[in-house]
């Protein structure tokens, strides 16, 4: 069984008094392999010799933003990213978001909510079991490979990964390949019991995911949109 009180925490922030509250409270609740960096160039530079399992970021660094180091992060890996910011803006929330990011919180902030949202991420991608039967499947030229959260174009030979929240609703989709999944179900399948006010993140995600199963995301045959009720996955487009 994982135990994820183990997983290492890497903290990217500017502003020593919220590294050192973040790492206090995340001790308390018996987390220990916590690491900190202070701007973008350190954040890199601890990749180069370790691997965290979750990264806390901040947006506003000093040498840089947390959306670009994410981009750079992305380049080599898909480990989950909560972003903590006082950019609170839409915009800010939704570029975070649609970069790959597990989750967005606007300081300021309650320390308990930073770590229940912590735990859910955590949970989610560390714990979650991937049903056999949801292994791999076909869409067109895409393979589709849910225990490995892959991609592949078998026509131009790339793999495309999956990022937590792109495999979730993947999955919940799969799961009712041919039917109508309400958007709120879709958020609740992502992002839990604190899904509400996601529904225009969760179509960040869907656009997302056509860009890695859609032959032409912009004309998607297999991940329809239902007006007003929803999303559909069909595996083909007599489903």
């Amino acid at each position: 069984m994982v135990n994820l009180k183990e997983k290492k925490i890497l903290i990217v922030d500017d502003e020593p008094d919220i590294r050192i509250m973040i790492e206090k409270f995340l001790r308390k609740e018996g987390y220990f392999r916590i690491f900190t960096a202070d701007d973008c160039t350190s954040a890199l530079s601890f990749f180069k010799t370790d691997t965290p399992d979750i990264v806390i970021l901040d947006v506003m660094l000093p040498d840089g933003d947390g959306f670009s180091l994410l981009s750079s992060i992305r380049q080599f890996s898909d480990l989950p990213v909560l972003f903590l910011s006082a950019r609170g803006e839409d915009e800010d929330r939704l570029l975070g978001l649609g970069l790959g990011a597990d989750d967005y919180i606007v300081k300021p902030f309650l320390p308990r909510e930073l770590i229940l949202r912590l735990m859910a991420i955590l949970k989610r991608v560390y714990t979650s079991p991937v049903k056999e039967q949801l292994s791999v499947f076909q869409l067109g030229n895409r393979t589709i490979n849910l225990e490995s959260a892959i991609v592949q174009s078998n026509r131009e030979q790339k793999e495309f990964p999956l990022t937590a929240k792109e495999h979730a609703i993947l999955v919940k989709l799969y799961e009712n390949k041919g039917k109508i999944v309400t958007s709120d179900a879709l958020c609740q399948a992502a992002w839990g019991d604190d899904s509400y006010g996601y529904e225009n993140t969760l179509m960040v995600h869907i656009r997302r995911i056509r860009e890695k199963i859609e032959l032409d995301p912009s004309k998607p045959i297999h991940l329809l949109t239902v007006r007003g009720l929803g999303y559909k996955l069909l595996l083909n487009e007599r489903d």
